[in-house]
């Protein structure tokens, strides 16, 4: 009687196993049939990687840190290719980057370059929507455990290969979030990035799809959802006292981290459109960007300054598609090299 209830058990769970195996199998197809490929799932496990990286020498390394414009913006491959440098992407979408300046500042084995993209809403501001995340980050960073680490990197080879392992889009909880309700008294649906404006690397490089670059009804979803924020925030710009406080404790940190020998340079990365002119009336330049290159003594470099850099047109007024990102790439390491006096090792 053991035996045969054994051999049913076996049978059952052996049944179960095809029963998955054929299940995942046909949901992977299926979704590659949709043209959709791997991707990363980019939280605190990849950031972490990537921020175990900055200890690389100085003259071969540069770290990127700010929000969303740096992941789009750089092209990493175009960086690679001409400097022999490699980028280290810390740049987190939607967040404030002076937690990361800050962590940076207080790690004295930090003493590489430093690139620091300013996107006025989310650089001078000291919200929590905007700097918890970052914070979360960075503790996580300095607490992973040997058993974490270890789950990341059997994680990473199980991406690179399943297309349906991307928790951001095809998790339980990410299809069932898709599901549209109807906000009401005490529920509130927050809008979803369509997934083909936001695919990523390994390495942390975000690009948009070329379904989302030529169907006008995804880039408009976007700008809606920029629209949304604006909407929403009720908060006017920082200034007086708040902005004086925030200056002077990015310069502390900026001081910090060239007193070691690093370098720090901030870039105001390109947008377009509504977008560009709302930032434009919002966060004037001569008491924002002025004041934190004058408050710094760091150099910037502002694409409006430099009509190889001026003209781009963002599909959704806020990122640069790829192949402007090419561009876009190539003549911040020309302004870097011949005007700001930066060394790469391919050079």
């Amino acid at each position: 009687m053991k035996d045969m209830q054994s051999s049913n058990l076996l049978k059952a769970s052996l049944l179960c196993g095809v029963i998955l195996l054929l299940s995942f199998s046909c949901w992977e197809l299926y979704l590659r049939g949709q043209g959709i490929t791997a991707t990363y799932d980019d939280g605190k496990e990849l950031w972490s990687d990537k921020r175990a990286m900055v200890y690389e020498p100085s003259d071969k390394a540069t770290v990127f840190i700010g929000a969303s414009r740096n992941k789009y913006d750089i092209d990493q491959a175009t960086w690679i290719s001409l400097t022999g440098d490699h980028p280290i992407q810390l740049a987190m979408e939607g967040n404030s980057p002076l937690p990361v300046l800050d962590d940076l500042a207080k790690d004295k084995n930090f003493k590489g370059k430093l690139i620091i993209d300013v996107t006025e809403g989310l650089f001078f501001t000291t919200s929590p929507n905007n700097t918890s995340e970052p914070k979360e980050r960075i503790a996580y960073y300095k607490k992973q455990t040997p058993a974490q680490w270890f789950s990341f990197r059997v994680n990473h080879v199980l991406e690179s290969k399943f297309v349906f392992l991307d928790k951001d889009n095809f998790s339980l909880n990410a299809l069932l979030g898709k599901i549209k309700v109807h906000n009401r008294s005490g529920v509130f649906a927050f809008p979803d990035f369509p997934m083909e404006f936001q695919e990523v690397t390994f390495n942390r490089q975000n690009f948009m799809t070329d379904k989302f670059l030529t169907d006008t009804t995804l880039q408009n979803k976007v700008k809606n959802i920029w629209d949304f924020f604006r909407s929403i925030n009720k908060e006017p710009p920082m200034s007086g006292v708040k902005l004086d406080s925030v200056l002077l404790a990015v310069k502390e940190d900026c001081d910090k981290i060239k007193g070691r020998g690093g370098q720090v340079i901030f870039v105001r990365t390109p947008s377009s459109g509504p977008y560009l002119a709302g930032k434009k009336m919002g966060f004037p330049r001569q008491k924002y960007w002025d004041r934190l290159l004058a408050t710094t003594g760091c150099p910037g470099i502002h694409f409006e300054d430099y009509p190889a850099i001026a003209h781009f047109q963002c599909p959704e007024f806020s990122h640069l598609k790829t192949s402007d990102a090419i561009v876009f790439t190539k003549n911040l390491i020309n302004i870097l090299e011949n005007e700001k006096g930066w060394k790469f090792p391919r050079k």
